[in-house]
């Protein structure tokens, strides 16, 4: 028997792939499918089953590619009802793989058909618990997810996983092994562990949501403490997971198609398509399309995309640093952004060469934006999520946070100049871009963001205090 965990830091998300004489599982897994496919083969095993723990809302998952390629069983635990072929399992039914079985626990609560597979060696010795959503390293998944689907209130939800916990999870032996869908960086939580696998036992003793002095209304009442309105693309890719999508070879297909700028600037036309440059921040600054957005393919890519441009089927045309354009493609799909028509090929080298219009946003270090500020007044914003400004921040910053960036423009005053910081410098080119293609021209980057400001010591930072589990 053996078990991999194939960690995606960009979604800080699991899959798993077991096997076991001969025969193998995927949990879990990606829109891209091939690395599975290339694991069996490489060990020569066949894939079995497709193990789904319930209807991902923050990835879509390779569960139809995968099956139609391998003739592995698509399973679900109870209360699932997919648009496709898929065995819907009982609770407590097992499945023989090789010499190993996996036993479904229904595990109701982040989701209604949520569901844990336990992994069983050739004994019947329990090994290892595959949690999904419902289990994480330091936390619980989130009970407000599926509050429309479920007809529930995210209160009733939480009941429900306090009882699955408690039921199903807490009693299974404290030698367990407990491989998580997601870590931290994850929305799909609020206070994960950076650590991806960890004993049952030593989750139980440290985990707050499993106190096994907790009463339910205090489980409810933290659990849900804190909670913000999910990613707006979180239910449009669980209706992909639930009804059906594109094969991802027809996605890289159309979004690898190469465009020379004149064809990518009447492509543009043609469609209104947003224009996303994924390059380094520090180098898009210097030169980019006008009314490109940046989000960098460095960084946290896919929940960005998926946290600004609200609609997932509006068509996107890319400028990426050459070589990168199907790794770009690939990231949009795994959150459902199928609709790439192309890139500009060669890069924003070829737009240039061909006498088009550049743009440029002014970027600045710490120690220059410090010496503004000893020259006269001038404005902050820190687009850092809520948590962390309250936790430390700049004493004259204005917390406009980019995940609510609609709500956070409405704090920009055209007729001033603001300097703008995140943690790193990734987020604030992000918040500069998109104001900059709403007309917005008076916003000035700081290279490094709050930790370099920081480190350079010449502006007043308010009182550290402990982060909170705020989303």
């Amino acid at each position: 028997m053996k078990i991999e965990q194939i960690y995606t830091g960009c979604l800080a998300q699991g899959a798993y792939f077991i096997e076991s004489n001969g025969e193998a599982a995927v949990i879990d897994p990606l829109r891209e499918v091939a690395p599975y496919i290339e694991k069996a083969e490489k060990a020569g095993v066949k894939i079995k089953y497709v193990f789904e723990t319930h209807f991902h809302a923050d990835f879509v998952s390779g569960h139809l590619d995968l099956a139609s390629k391998t003739g592995g069983k698509i399973i679900y635990g109870p209360n699932a009802n997919p648009d496709f072929d898929a065995y819907i399992a009982r609770d407590d039914e097992e499945f023989k793989l090789g010499n190993v079985s996996i036993k479904v626990l229904h595990t109701p609560g982040h989701t209604m058909e949520s569901t844990c597979y336990l992994l069983r060696d050739e004994n019947g010795k329990d090994i290892a618990l595959f949690s999904g959503d419902t289990l994480f390293i330091g936390d619980v998944g989130r009970p407000d997810l599926a509050q429309k689907a479920a007809h529930l209130t995210q209160e009733q939800l939480a009941e429900t996983l306090f009882d699955s916990l408690r039921n199903k999870i807490m009693p299974l032996n404290d030698e367990i092994i407990v491989y998580p869908a997601h870590g931290a960086g994850s929305a799909c939580g609020k206070n994960m562990s950076k650590e991806t696998s960890d004993t049952l036992g030593n989750q139980k003793r440290t985990n707050y949501a499993l106190r096994a002095d907790m009463t339910m209304a205090e489980f409810v009442k933290e659990v849900t403490t804190g909670l913000m309105p999910p990613p707006a693309y979180f239910p449009l890719n669980v209706a992909m997971n639930k009804k059906g999508y594109s094969s991802i070879d027809e996605v890289l297909r159309q979004g690898t198609t190469a465009l020379s700028p004149a064809a990518f600037e009447a492509a543009a036309n043609e469609t209104s398509a947003i224009i996303l440059d994924t390059r380094d921040a520090q180098v898009f600054a210097k030169a980019f399309i006008p009314n490109s957005i940046n989000i960098g393919i460095d960084g946290g890519f896919a929940p960005w995309v998926g946290a600004l441009i609200p609609d997932i089927q509006h068509p996107i045309l890319l400028v990426t640093e050459p070589g990168r354009e199907e790794e770009v493609v690939t990231r949009l799909a795994r959150v459902g952004y199928d609709n790439t028509l192309g890139f500009l090929q060669g890069g924003i080298q070829t737009w240039e060469d061909d006498g088009r219009e550049l743009d440029k946003i002014q970027s600045v270090s710490a120690e220059e934006m410090a010496e503004s500020s000893s020259k006269g007044s001038f404005e902050i914003l820190d687009v850092r999520k809520n948590s962390e400004y309250l936790s430390e921040h700049l004493l004259e910053a204005t917390n406009a946070p980019l995940d609510y960036i609609n709500e956070s423009m409405l704090k920009v005053d055209k007729n001033k100049t603001y300097f703008v910081h995140c943690a790193g410098g990734y987020r604030s080119m992000i918040f500069a871009s998109i104001l900059k293609a709403r007309g917005y021209d008076n916003l000035i980057d700081v290279k490094g963001g709050f930790k370099a400001i920081k480190e350079n010591g010449r502006m007043k930072v308010s009182e550290y205090v402990c982060p909170t589990t705020l989303l």
